[in-house]
């Protein structure tokens, strides 16, 4: 999805694109880039379209939602949807060994570490779901760990306008 198509999404539909899109980006799905998505709706709060503070609710909400339904994959499919997962992605098999191993012995400060570090924090719930971690622990890491990811992105494009996208190197 391109930023063109975005900013169409983002100003036809407002709140419930903003919404929608971070969700799908925080379920991992390809196509929904942060990089883009968390500055363009920072944008839209520096122009009047949205307040800041909603847009940080919005995106946190979001993100939050989405990372809970791949927690609740790990819990309820476990190794299953693992193996599943890591057929049809096989790129990111070591990636999603190495987060469990780290949840394990981390445990939530693992799960807000790793909300902070790309590609990682889109998959970290899966193995928190897997390792059944506690549901508060994990919503209360998430939340913290989303809230500080999203603050810097959306941030970003609040203070810098247009300009994020050449400092990120995405236009």
């Amino acid at each position: 999805m391109d930023i063109s198509t975005l900013t169409l999404y983002f100003t036809k539909y407002g709140a419930i694109a903003i919404f929608v899109i971070v969700l799908l980006e925080y379920m991992n799905l390809p196509g929904f880039p942060a990089g883009i998505i968390m500055p363009l709706s920072g944008i839209m709060a520096a122009r009047g379209n949205i307040s800041f503070f909603w847009v940080m609710v919005i995106t946190v909400a979001a993100g939050l939602v989405g990372s809970l339904l791949l927690y609740a994959l790990g819990w309820k499919g476990g190794e299953v949807f693992l193996r599943a997962y890591t057929k049809r992605f096989p790129k990111q098999k070591e990636s999603l060994e190495k987060n469990l191993d780290w949840i394990r012995s981390k445990g939530s400060m693992g799960v807000f570490l790793g909300k902070l570090i790309p590609m990682i924090r889109t998959i970290v719930s899966i193995p928190a779901g897997v390792i059944r971690m506690n549901l508060v622990k994990y919503v209360t890491a998430s939340t913290c760990g989303i809230f500080l990811w999203n603050l810097v992105f959306v941030g970003a494009g609040y203070v810098m306008g247009d300009q994020v996208f050449e400092l990120l190197g995405k236009v």
